[in-house]
């Protein structure tokens, strides 16, 4: 990778004032010139056309193009954000990709799940979505995720990418396009549908909608571009600032767990991290009836999982996200 001078822009202003002098320009003229910044910031170039799970959209025409354009900018110097983004892809991509592709559901909708909730497996929105698809309290016992005061599956990493599997097949059965599948998982099927009858449109992304919605596809489409390549976009990143995937041992339960804290303390864990790793567990203890039958699987880490090692050599899961000197 090539070098970056730290001091850019302070040699920039110094050769173009030697470039003034040379020209016979007065110091009033000069300073006008210099910009009252150190650095500079350089409006990302809108491509003609993108890709997203095998659809193509030209962005030519007015609106396609500033909605993009506003997208690609925005991800691009939104620096901190977007920095964490890949870290957290790192440790949470291996284990959306696979369940995706036993789906049959494009590997793109991955990025869904970065809009939806930053790959934060606490997030919780002011509506009450919660995890990383971002589910509705109501919606998720439909696609198969339990929600009680003990257990929100919402917050489970593979069965609601599992359930947002089933949500998303069946709202392509529906539509026939991943845009409007899209656009489907932020307003809801029954928007979606009832905009495209009332403003007799055929695509979704004629219509006229909120805010959030008309932005949703567009900051997918823009993300998967920085995730492609993070470098071409400013992001700096080496094998050692990505998170780590962490190891883990299943363990099945059947039966109650009256104290989590007690039960991660037996298995070398503090609460917090059994927490952290099992996020659906809303409450102290677990209860499982013997009417149910209900089976849970508690992910334990490994020990050595736990911790950041000098010299360690972290698995990364996309070469494209890393620099090289």
């Amino acid at each position: 990778m090539k070098k970056i001078a730290i001091f850019t822009m302070p040699i920039i202003c110094i050769c173009l004032i030697a470039a003034i002098f040379v020209a016979g320009v007065s110091y009033s003229e000069i300073e006008d010139r210099i910009p009252d910044v150190l650095s500079m910031t350089k409006s990302i170039e809108t491509p003609d056309k993108v890709s997203f799970a095998g659809e193509e959209i030209v962005l030519d025409r007015y609106d396609l193009h500033e909605r993009y354009d506003r997208e690609i900018n925005g991800f691009t110097y939104q620096h901190s954000m977007v920095l964490l983004l890949v870290k957290r892809a790192n440790r949470y991509f291996p284990i959306i990709e696979p369940i995706l592709k036993e789906n049959g559901i494009p590997d793109d909708l991955k990025y869904l799940a970065v809009i939806e909730s930053n790959l934060d497996t606490r997030a919780l929105s002011p509506s009450g979505a919660a995890g990383l698809w971002q589910f509705m309290p109501k919606t998720a016992p439909i696609y198969g995720l339990e929600v009680s005061d003990e257990v929100d599956e919402r917050y489970s990493i593979e069965k609601a990418t599992i359930a947002a599997c089933k949500y998303l097949r069946q709202a392509y059965n529906k539509y026939g396009s991943w845009i409007s599948v899209a656009m489907s998982f932020n307003a809801g099927q029954a928007r979606i549908s009832g905009e495209l009858d009332k403003q007799q449109a055929n695509d979704s992304l004629e219509l006229w909608l909120v805010s959030e919605t008309t932005r949703y596809y567009f900051r997918m489409l823009a993300i998967k571009q920085v995730f492609e390549n993070p470098a071409k976009f400013g992001f700096i990143l080496t094998e050692k600032d990505l998170y780590k995937p962490i190891e883990f041992t299943k363990v099945e339960v059947s039966q109650s767990i009256p104290d989590l804290a007690s039960f991660a303390k037996e298995r070398g864990l503090t609460y917090a991290q059994l927490k952290d790793f099992n996020s659906w567990l809303r409450d102290r203890k677990l209860t499982i009836s013997a009417k149910s039958q209900n089976t849970y699987t508690l992910l334990i880490p490994t020990r050595e999982s736990l911790y950041y090692k000098k010299g360690e050599k972290v698995k990364v899961h996309n070469k494209a996200w890393i620099s090289h000197d």
